[in-house]
C-alpha cells in the first residue's frame, strides 16, 4: 500500500479500526443486498449426546469460513502496519487454540459453575506458554491488543449512542480524578523506592492510564530507554491476567451491581483485553460500562501524553540533548490519540441512527459472535505471552513492588469513586 510512491504504515489503532470499519461495511452490504449474515460455528453443548453435533458437516463449514475472514482480516491490519505477512504464519495455532478453549467453555455445565470461555482463554495460553514455551514464529502473530480492539469496534454495533454518552459522562468524570490521583500517588512511591524518573514516568501512566498503550505513550514522550518500557509492560501483563479472575470475585463478594462493577474494573484493570475478559465474566452490562469507563481513561491517553511531555522538558533530564527536540502541540495530542476509540464511537452512531432495530438484528447478532472470537483470540495471546516468572525476576522486584503498590491504591480509590459516580444505594451495598 503506498501513497505517492511511498510505503503507507499505519499505527495498530489505525489498522484495527480500518479492519473493523471495513468487515462491518462488507456485513451491512451483504445484509442488505442478500439478506444473508455469516454467522460463526457454535461451541455450545451440554453432555456428550450434544458433542457430535458440534463437529457436524454445517457447524465445521461454518468454522472454516470465520477462520478464513478472520485470517484475511487480520493479515489485511498487518498488510495495512507494513510488516511482512509472514509473520501472520501463527494465527491458524492461535485459532485452534482459541477453538480447543471455546469447546471446552461451551460446555452448558461448566458455565452454570461462573466458568466462562475467557478462564479456559487464559488457562489455554498460559499452560502452553508454562509447559512448552510459545515459538518466535507463534509470537510475531500475539497481538492480543489488536485482536481485542477489532472486536471493540464490532461491539460498538450493540451498544446504543444514547448509552455512551450517559455512561461516557461519567465515566469521564471518574477517570479524571482516578488517573490524575493515582499517577501522582505511584509517582510519589516510585521516588520512595529510588527507582529512576524514567521509569518512573512509565510505570505511573501505566497503572493509572491505560496499561501498555499508556506505558507506550510516555515512553515516545520522554525518550525513553527501551528496555525500561519493555519492564513496564511486563508488569501491566503480568499483574492484569490475575485481575481478570480477582476483580469478578471481589465485585460479587462486596455486591456490587454490574454498572458499578463495570466501572470499578474499567478504572482499575490496565488493558483494554483484560478489562473485557474481566468484565465478560460479571456480566453484559459490566461489559458495557467497563468499556466505555476504559475507553474514557483512553480519551485521557493524548492529553496526558502532552502534559508529560511538557514536565519532561522542562526539568534537569528533559534539558539533555535531543530530549527537547519534538515540541508537544495539538499533533502530538492526536498522534498519542488511541484511534480505535473513535471507530467505536462511529460504530454506535451508524447502529443507533441508521441501522436500529429488528430488522437489523441479525447483523447486530453476527457481529456479537466475532466480536467473541476476536476477544477469545487475544484472552489465548494474553496467555501466550505472559511469563509470571519475570515478576521475581531480582532486577524487576522494586519496580514490581511499586507497581503492586500503586495498583492496590487504585483499586481501592476507584472502588469509592465509581460507588459515588455511579450512584451506588450505600444502604445495600455491603449486605
Amino acid at each position: 500500500m503506498s501513497i505517492n510512491g511511498k510505503k503507507l504504515r499505519l499505527t495498530e489503532d489505525g489498522s484495527a479500526t480500518t479492519a473493523g470499519l471495513f468487515f462491518i461495511a462488507v456485513s451491512l452490504s451483504v445484509y442488505v443486498l442478500f439478506r444473508y449474515t455469516l454467522i460463526p460455528a457454535s461451541f455450545a453443548w451440554n453432555g456428550g449426546a450434544e458433542l457430535p453435533g458440534l463437529f457436524s458437516a454445517s457447524n465445521l463449514c461454518r468454522l472454516l469460513v470465520c477462520f478464513l475472514a478472520a485470517y484475511a482480516l487480520f493479515a489485511l491490519t498487518y498488510f495495512m502496519q507494513g510488516k511482512p505477512l509472514k509473520e501472520t504464519l501463527g494465527f491458524p495455532f492461535i485459532f485452534l487454540l482459541t477453538v480447543a478453549a471455546s469447546l471446552v467453555g461451551g460446555c452448558q455445565t461448566l458455565v452454570d459453575w461462573g466458568l466462562e470461555t475467557v478462564i479456559f482463554s487464559l488457562l489455554t495460553g498460559l499452560l502452553i506458554n508454562r509447559l512448552f514455551g510459545t515459538p518466535a514464529w507463534i509470537r510475531k502473530a500475539l497481538s492480543s491488543e489488536l485482536y481485542i480492539k477489532i472486536g471493540l469496534i464490532f461491539l460498538g454495533a450493540s451498544i446504543l449512542f444514547q448509552h455512551l454518552l450517559k455512561s461516557g459522562a461519567l465515566g469521564l468524570i471518574q477517570s479524571v480524578v482516578v488517573v490524575f490521583s493515582v499517577w501522582h500517588f505511584s509517582f510519589w512511591l516510585c521516588k520512595r523506592f529510588k527507582i529512576d524518573r524514567e521509569l518512573s514516568v512509565m510505570l505511573s501512566s501505566a497503572v493509572s492510564i491505560c496499561g501498555v498503550s499508556a506505558a507506550i505513550a510516555s515512553a515516545g514522550a520522554i525518550k525513553g530507554d527501551p528496555k525500561k518500557l519493555s519492564c513496564a509492560v511486563s508488569l501491566v501483563l503480568l499483574v492484569a491476567a490475575p485481575m481478570i479472575v480477582i476483580m469478578p470475585f471481589l465485585a460479587g463478594l462486596i455486591g456490587l451491581n454490574e454498572t458499578v462493577a463495570g466501572a470499578w474494573i474499567g478504572g482499575t484493570v490496565d488493558t483494554t483485553g483484560a478489562v473485557v475478559a474481566t468484565a465478560t465474566l460479571y456480566g453484559e452490562e459490566a461489559l458495557r460500562t467497563s468499556t466505555i469507563v476504559k475507553f474514557s481513561q483512553n480519551i485521557l491517553l493524548g492529553v496526558a501524553a502532552f502534559f508529560i511531555a511538557v514536565y519532561w522538558n522542562c526539568t534537569e533530564n528533559g534539558s539533555k540533548e535531543g530530549a527537547a527536540a519534538e515540541k508537544p502541540g495539538l499533533r502530538f495530542i492526536w498522534e498519542r490519540f488511541p484511534k480505535f476509540v473513535l471507530g467505536f464511537i462511529f460504530v454506535s452512531l451508524v447502529f443507533s441512527f441508521f441501522f436500529s432495530g429488528e430488522a437489523y438484528k441479525p447483523v447486530v447478532d453476527s457481529l456479537k459472535k466475532f466480536q467473541n472470537l476476536w476477544f477469545t483470540l487475544g484472552f489465548v495471546s494474553i496467555g501466550l505471552e505472559t511469563d509470571f516468572k519475570a515478576l521475581v525476576n531480582r532486577e524487576n522486584r522494586k519496580a514490581g513492588l511499586v507497581f503492586l503498590g500503586a495498583q492496590a491504591f487504585n483499586v481501592i480509590l476507584t472502588l469509592l469513586v465509581a460507588c459515588l459516580v455511579f450512584g451506588v444505594n450505600w444502604n445495600t451495598l455491603f449486605k
